[in-house]
This record gives structure tokens, C-alpha cells and sequence, in this order.
């Protein structure tokens, strides 16, 4: 059950003031200096050598040097030892460099975000553009699945925490997202009968609310085979198109009202019971990140109105 923002917060609270009075983060805490921007702070530290190679890898020194402010969590060497072995060589060669940059902006943040802001969160906002996830298990608090273990860290231009391992944003776009999830065979199947593929595979950013193979068939017998036939292109487009929406919009993003789709007509989002709904279909799963977009899960096919 989810607890009370309030308890939420008294919990994580106490959780960043013991990591903050640790000996640990003691230390890092008179590394740092307020005079100090992130990088001359991380490398003053000395435990974010691989951090420091990568941002220098990646060209970012300079942005992670400008006015800000940023939050940043940072993977300690010790987090970056935890991959396969060849992993961070390959990662720092010049061929590489937008996947590392990929990496290594998914965890900065705009603004400054110390722990009191932090605990209020469900999902982070970073740089490259997908978003975190805030979580606490036990007396931890993740980011991703990696455990804070410290916390406002300051800098000049922002803030510090600490984090035990690299996290990994999604690198497949909406499509391969769907294919590689095994719970959208009659999706991708749709997809690719109603030419919308490679639409799907553009920039974007798409909002995507994609019925899963359950909410497929829960359609009349026959009714997906007969969409599929190429004489219904047109028909299955319609529907497919109606499930998406132009634009990045996250589940914390969502305000009531009407939405216009890729069918050029518009469907109802609303929140009822705790649910969030779409044109009275329920969202069963929010905030799946794509390189172009994010996808929620319905559990029902959203149908044009006849």
C-alpha cells in the first residue's frame, strides 16, 4: 500500500540525516566546498575518477561547470567497477560518445534538488529527457535501483548525491520497446499491418497508450484477425493512431480533460478511483521510458466512437 506523503517524507528525512552524519559522507562533505562547481568537486573527492573520465569523454566539463543549478548523482568508481569487464574502456571511445552522453545526462536533473525536495518525488526530470524513478526500500532510499549513500553534497552551481551503482537509461525507441517487453505480440503485429512502424520510430517525442495482448482479446472473436487484413488498413490505422499522442506526457503530467490524438480527434483522460483512465479504458502501467517517448499500458483497446 503507498504510504502518506507525509510519512514519506519523515522517513526518507531521517533516512538522508543518518547518511549525512555518517563518516563516510563526513567525508565527502569537507571534500566539497560551496566555492567548488560539481566537477571540481567530484574531483577533489578522489572517489569519482571514472565519473570525471566519462564527463570529460563526453565534453560535458563545461556544462557541468556552467551557472546551473543542477542536481547530480553520482556513481562512485566503486559503482562503475560493478559493470562487465571492457565495459567503461568501450564506453570512453570516441566512436561511442552519444550513448555515453545518453548515460551520463540521464543522471543530472535541472535544478537544484536537495533531500528535503527529493523525498517529494515519485520521478526525477532529467537532462535526457526520461525520468527516474524515486523509491524507498526498507532504509533506502533508490534511484533507479541505486542506493543513495550520500546526500547534499554542494557544489556552487548545484548539488551532490552519491549513488552505488550506474543507472541506464532506455536505449530502445516506442517500437522496440513494445517488441522486446514479450506482452505486445498483437500490438506490434498491428503496427507493422498498418504501416505505422516507422512513424513510431521518429523522434517524437510520442505519448503511447499501448493495450497489451490481454486487451486485445478482449475484442469479439475475429475481430483482430479481420483488422489485420490489408483491405482494413485504414480502419486498424484509425485505431492504432488513437491510442497516440504527440508529445512527451508523464503520468505526473496528466491533467484531466480532453487530448488530441494522431488520429486528429481527441480522447478523454480523467481519474477516477485512483485510476487513471482514458476515455474510460484503465491505465494499468505508467512511465515505461523510450529514447522517443513514453508509454503508458491500457487494459483495453481505446475504439473511435462509431
Amino acid at each position: 500500500m503507498k504510504t502518506s506523503l507525509a510519512s514519506r517524507t519523515a522517513r526518507v528525512a531521517a533516512l538522508f540525516l543518518s547518511l549525512l552524519v555518517a563518516g563516510s559522507v563526513a567525508a565527502a562533505g569537507e571534500q566539497s566546498s560551496p566555492e567548488k562547481d560539481i566537477v571540481d568537486t567530484a574531483v577533489a573527492a578522489g572517489s569519482f575518477k571514472t565519473l570525471v573520465a566519462a564527463v570529460q569523454a563526453a565534453g560535458l566539463v563545461d556544462a557541468l561547470k556552467g551557472e546551473g543549478p543542477l542536481t547530480v548523482f553520482a556513481p562512485t568508481d566503486e559503482a562503475f567497477a560493478k559493470f562487465p569487464p571492457g565495459t567503461v574502456a568501450s564506453l570512453l571511445r570516441p566512436e561511442n560518445k552519444d550513448t555515453l552522453i545518453g548515460i551520463l545526462i540521464y543522471h543530472v536533473a535541472p535544478g537544484r534538488l536537495p533531500a528535503a525536495e527529493l523525498t517529494k518525488l515519485d520521478r526525477i526530470e532529467t537532462l535526457n529527457g526520461q525520468r527516474p524513478a524515486v523509491q524507498i526500500e526498507g532504509e533506502s532510499v533508490m534511484i533507479d535501483g541505486a542506493t543513495v549513500i550520500a546526500a547534499d553534497i554542494k557544489a556552487s552551481n548545484g548539488v551532490i548525491h552519491v549513488i552505488d551503482k550506474v543507472i541506464l537509461p532506455n536505449r530502445n525507441d516506442i517500437v522496440a520497446t513494445v517488441v522486446r517487453a514479450g506482452s505486445f505480440e498483437t500490438l506490434a503485429a498491428a503496427l507493422r499491418a498498418a504501416g505505422l512502424v516507422s512513424t513510431l520510430q521518429e523522434q517524437g517525442p510520442f505519448t503511447v497508450f499501448a493495450p497489451n495482448d490481454e486487451a486485445f482479446a478482449k475484442l469479439p472473436e475475429g475481430t483482430v484477425e479481420n483488422l489485420l487484413k490489408p483491405e482494413n488498413k485504414d480502419k486498424l490505422t484509425a485505431i492504432l493512431t488513437r491510442h497516440v499522442v504527440s508529445g512527451l506526457m508523464y503520468s505526473a503530467d496528466v491533467r484531466p480533460g480532453q487530448v488530441e490524438t494522431l488520429q486528429s480527434s481527441s480522447i478523454r483522460v480523467s481519474k477516477g478511483g485512483g485510476d487513471l483512465l482514458v476515455d474510460d479504458v484503465r491505465v494499468i502501467a505508467t512511465d515505461i521510458a523510450a529514447t522517443n517517448g513514453v508509454i503508458h499500458v491500457v487494459d483495453s483497446v481505446i475504439l473511435p466512437p462509431e
